[in-house]
């Protein structure tokens, strides 16, 4: 679970997605901080490239991005938007249903006040 609350928000929009965190290690993570800050301040996209799992080389958006200093070195943390490409939602009506359900209610007699 992630502590941040405000990562939910993230993943609002008009287009269905998902935004999930990774974790870098990094020589200089405030310059890349600050890299992706200059980018937004711009309204500019920034990206990760990565190889995605047939090999290929890919891209997602980062939409945020913290810095965090260890005693290994810097730790970058990344939250990237990825796109639910096979996502679908169906919606159905089924009328058959409504006569089982209906059904249900022609025993009642019309002088039965109940």
């Amino acid at each position: 679970m992630i502590p941040d609350l405000w990562v939910k928000g993230l993943a609002e929009g008009h287009l269905q997605s998902e935004v999930v965190a990774t974790r870098l290690r990094t020589f200089d993570g405030e310059a890349l901080v600050e890299r992706c800050r200059r980018a937004w301040q711009k309204q500019q996209p920034i990206y990760l490239e990565f190889r995605n799992y047939e090999g290929l080389q890919d891209e997602v958006p980062i939409v945020a991005a913290r810095n965090q200093p260890t005693e290994e070195g810097d730790m970058l943390i990344l939250w990237v938007r990825f796109p639910q490409k096979d996502v679908e939602m169906s919606i159905e009506y089924d009328d058959e249903d409504d006569d089982f359900f209906f059904d249900d209610f022609d025993d009642i007699e019309d002088d039965d006040p109940f």
